[in-house]
């Protein structure tokens, strides 16, 4: 699917051993033209790269008050923004101890200049930019020039 209206984000995240190497790949669609970016970590989780797809992706934009539509096989991400828990979690500062906390401040950071719509596809399931979103995220992983997930580490 492409959004018609705005811009179009399709994302997947990586980890070798969840916790181990992990990566991340976006696919940025605007108007007919597409943009692709990965990185690779040396120690991180599935959870935090697949939210980190999505974190990438917005940093790389260079304008804000887009009509964005987010496609993730992270049912972890999809629900906590579309089912309201993030907002649950930044009202009671993450209490509980829910996890990836820095990630999901500097998302809602960045979200907050945008209208966002996040929509779940099935991972692995023939959609094409998925798939190129795995690839790119295994191979960020599998590759060299990781770097550290500082989040994670602390």
């Amino acid at each position: 699917m492409i959004n018609q209206q705005g811009l179009t984000i399709y994302t997947d995240g990586s980890a070798r051993g969840n916790p181990g190497r992990g990566g991340y790949g976006a696919i940025l669609i605007w108007n007919g033209k597409s943009k692709e970016i990965s990185q690779g970590y040396i120690h991180t989780t599935n959870n935090r790269m697949e939210l980190m797809s999505v974190i990438a992706a917005l940093e790389s934009l260079t304008r804000s008050g887009l009509n964005i539509e987010v496609f993730s096989d992270s049912k972890y991400v999809v629900r906590a923004v579309s089912e309201n828990w993030l907002d649950n979690w930044i009202k009671t500062d993450f209490k509980g101890g829910k996890k990836n906390k820095d990630l999901w401040k500097r998302y809602h950071a960045l979200a907050q200049g945008h209208h966002i719509r996040f929509t779940w596809v099935k991972g692995h399931a023939s959609n094409p930019y998925n798939q190129r979103c795995d690839e790119l995220a295994t191979a960020a992983a599998d590759g060299s020039g990781l770097i550290e997930d500082v989040g994670y580490n602390n």
